[in-house]
This record gives C-alpha cells, sequence and structure tokens, in this order.
C-alpha cells in the first residue's frame, strides 16, 4: 500500500510494499548476503561501491556468526570507507544529518538533537557519535539486533513527529540517487529549516514524472546581474526564467536537467513556449537587470 498519493512522483514507490531485511534465525548464506547489500546500500547512502572497497573482513565475521547485524552496522559507520564518502568532505551539520539518515532512517527533528550531536562529535569524536546513535532506544526499538536500518521516515510509526516526514524529502531524492550525487552538493539541507523551528517543504526528487522539482544548483552558472541588450534591437529590460524537468530534444530523452535563460521582453513568450514543448517546469520569471 502506498505511503502516499503522490508515492510515485515523490520517489517512494519501491518502499511502499518492502519488508525490513532481517537475520532471522537458522539463517543461511543467501540470508546474510542480502543483509551485507542492504547494509550497504543505506549506511552508504545508496552510493556505488567497488568490489576493492568491500569490507570483506567484516563482511567474513558477519557471515560466520561472530558480528550481529547491528555491530556489523556499527563498523561500517565507523569504517575508513564510510568516512572518506561521507565525513572528510562535508560540513559537520551535514554529517549529523546523513548519520541520523542511514542509521536511524529518518530526518532530524529539531536544532536541538543537531546541537547534541555537534557537542558529542567536537569533545568526544565521530567514533562516539556513531555508537549513540546504535546504543540509543530509539536504535534497539526499531531494529535491535538483527534489523537492517532502513527509511522510517516514510511510514507512519509511533513515536515518530510529522515534521520528520516533510524534512526527509529534503535528504532523499529518489529510489535511484545516492547521497554523494545531489544537486546541492555537501552543503546541509536542514540548517535553515531547523534554525527557524520551521517545517520543510516537500520537494520531489529532480527527473520526477510530474510535480515541482526545481533546486538551485550549488555553484550558480548564472550571474546575479547581467547587463547590455540579449539581442539586436531589444530593450534593456533582461528577465531570468529558471527552469526544472527540462528534456533536451534528443535520444534518448530521459534526462531532465535544471537550467536558467536570460532573455528580454520580447523573447520572453516565444521562450516560455519553448520551454513548455521541452516539457519544462517554470520555476520563476524574475528581473535580470
Amino acid at each position: 500500500m502506498a505511503i502516499t498519493t503522490a508515492a510515485a512522483r515523490l520517489g517512494t514507490t519501491a518502499f511502499a510494499s518492502a519488508s525490513p531485511v532481517e537475520l532471522r534465525t537458522n539463517w543461511t548464506a543467501d540470508d546474510a548476503k542480502g543483509v551485507i547489500n542492504a547494509v550497504y546500500r543505506q549506511v552508504l547512502g545508496n552510493d556505488y561501491i567497488l568490489q576493492s572497497d568491500r569490507l570483506t573482513a567484516l563482511e567474513s565475521l558477519l557471515c560466520n556468526g561472530q558480528l550481529t547485524v547491528r555491530e556489523f552496522v556499527r563498523a561500517v559507520a565507523k569504517s575508513e570507507l564510510y568516512k572518506t564518502k561521507f565525513l572528510y568532505p562535508h560540513f559537520h551539520t551535514r554529517v549529523i544529518e546523513l548519520n541520523i539518515k542511514h542509521l536511524l532512517g529518518r530526518a532530524p527533528y529539531d536544532e536541538s538533537e543537531v546541537v547534541d550531536h555537534l557537542d558529542r562529535y567536537q569533545t568526544e569524536g565521530f567514533d562516539a557519535d556513531v555508537d549513540s546513535h546504535i546504543d540509543s532506544a530509539e536504535y534497539e526499538t526499531n531494529f535491535g539486533d538483527s534489523i537492517v536500518p532502513y527509511y522510517r521516515g516514510f511510514s507512519n510509526q509511533p513515536g515518530q513527529k510529522t515534521v520528520g516526514f516533510t524534512r526527509m524529502f529534503q535528504l532523499y531524492r529518489g529510489y535511484a540517487n545516492s547521497d554523494r550525487a545531489q544537486l546541492a552538493g555537501a552543503t546541509s539541507r536542514l540548517a535553515g529549516d531547523l534554525g527557524r523551528n520551521s517545517a520543510s517543504a516537500v520537494v520531489a526528487p529532480s527527473g520526477a514524472n510530474g510535480g515541482f522539482a526545481y533546486q538551485a544548483s550549488e555553484r550558480g552558472v548564472t550571474p546575479n546581474r547581467v547587463f547590455g541588450r540579449s539581442a539586436v534591437g531589444s530593450t534593456d529590460r533582461l528577465y531570468r526564467i529558471e527552469v526544472s524537468n527540462l528534456n533536451l530534444p534528443r535520444y534518448p530523452r530521459a534526462r531532465r536537467i535544471n537550467k536558467e535563460y536570460v532573455v528580454s521582453y520580447e523573447q520572453l513568450s516565444n521562450t516560455l513556449q519553448q520551454i513548455n514543448k521541452l516539457g519544462g517546469k517554470v520555476a520563476s520569471v524574475t528581473l535580470a537587470q
């Protein structure tokens, strides 16, 4: 059963009928392999890993029954592989967002939660902060020793805050997306909303089949101010059009992009018509000069 009527547009269809991955009593080698893959997918934010990157020693300990699923998750989160992908390249607040998403399956609820983890990270270190998640009552209640963490923010589980559902869509950008391949880059997604104690907007993943999917790029490719005229004979007034979901006229027609145009008033109508033909969604039209 879909968690929302917009599940397809929001990219959560894959979770509608999915069951938690668990290593039950009398498990087989195939069961262990499925758990290992599920842990990599969840804890490493769906990022692709090479065969040479796999933590084979830890995998062997799990397969031999010397590690529980919880301890395997802990070891992966503390590994150099995880730190290289998510700790070293990111600012602290982004690291906290990702840790909560990867290990507890949800988004941060409020600024005090982030501050608490930032303080622990600064005073006790990254590994201690990972332990605080995995040894928490929340982790024990939802995952215990044998269940792989999963995205709880997409379901109506007891004890969750409603704001966690909307904020999750600032962190989750689609089933095929990874946490290292998002348009916003290494910046925090929730710092502003948490600081203002305001609800977060539900933003559909870029490339979704419908709805509004525009997000500004980490580094703008269009100047904030433009000078002169865009065409001979045009007026001095120029407009900036921000567009999402643009489908370029080429084969295969699967890639959807975000783009900005700067045009004169005379070109405005024709440009909007062309954007419509390409299936684009106009995010904003503002004066560029």
